[in-house]
């Protein structure tokens, strides 16, 4: 991602199956696509994005453009670029079949693009382009019964990539906003009806800290959070990631449905803790 060796992989790419190992400690080699083999530093990992970013020390290297994977369209074609079964440079052709996904389990902050381009092990930290030959998301996981291709890939989306690879550089670790470490649920259109919100967009405060910045600022648990710094809501991994964004130290404007009324709430934003 850029021409003097800043490259972005997956963290299970990098890491494997180590655990409770440094960045310093891991031991990491690229192999470029003119055979040349380098050793890597690692810049920074985040398993909450499940990304990395790696330094070797070359320099003028060919680079991919950034694209912007919130203008990116279901059933837009993208091809995916990846070393499956160890066979580098495989490039296979599908198309968006959703984007935005979230609630899959398999990271902490998710923010997926759904593609039928075949991804198989060891397309992981590959890229996902678009027609222009754009990045537009990093392959990260396969849905699979069998093991292998069946229709249903993720890639990391380029804009939260983006974010993560400017905070890795800069910080060596992702700074995040948060409200607290409060629990959010989705809305049943049962729940929806009970507690006087419209439909069922929205996040459910269901469990909250008396510590935490939004309790002592006015939210509540049954409160329904309906918009965040003037976007509208759709459920409680957007809403993740509308907080999560936010700058630290900011005052966050959150719209709340309580017993069928809106109620307008300033809270500060504060910075997740370091691991």
């Amino acid at each position: 991602v850029s021409s003097d060796g800043f490259i972005l992989t997956n963290n299970h790419v990098v890491t494997g199956e180590a655990r409770r190992v440094t960045i310093e400690q891991l031991d990491v080699t690229v192999a470029l696509a003119d055979k040349r083999e380098m050793r890597a530093d690692v810049v920074g990992v985040d398993p909450a994005t499940d990304l990395a970013v790696l330094k070797i020390g070359a320099k003028n290297l060919p680079t991919i453009p950034w694209g912007d994977s919130a203008r990116l369209k279901v059933a837009e074609w993208v091809l995916a670029v990846g070393n499956p079964y160890q066979l580098s440079q495989t490039v296979t052709l599908g198309i968006v079949s959703a984007v935005g996904r979230t609630n899959l389990g398999v990271s902490t902050y998710e923010d997926f693009i759904q593609t039928d381009a075949a991804i198989n092990p060891g397309n992981s930290g590959g890229a996902l382009v678009n027609a222009r030959g754009e990045l537009v998301g990093i392959n990260t996981v396969i849905f699979s019964q069998s093991g292998g291709y069946q229709g249903i890939g993720f890639a990391v989306s380029s804009n939260l990539a983006r974010r993560v690879v400017n905070d890795l550089q800069q910080y060596q670790e992702v700074r995040r906003g948060t409200m607290g470490p409060d629990q959010y649920v989705p809305l049943s259109t049962r729940m929806a009806e009970e507690l006087g919100a419209p439909d069922t967009k929205g996040a459910l405060v269901y469990r909250m800290y008396r510590t935490s910045p939004a309790y002592q600022n006015g939210m509540r648990p049954g409160d329904v959070v309906v918009t965040f710094n003037g976007t509208p809501v759709e459920d409680p991994g957007h809403l993740s990631r509308l907080v999560s964004d936010a700058p630290i130290g900011s005052t966050a404007s959150v719209t709340v449905i309580r017993e069928g009324q809106r109620v307008a709430l300033k809270i500060p934003i504060g910075r997740v803790p370091r691991n």
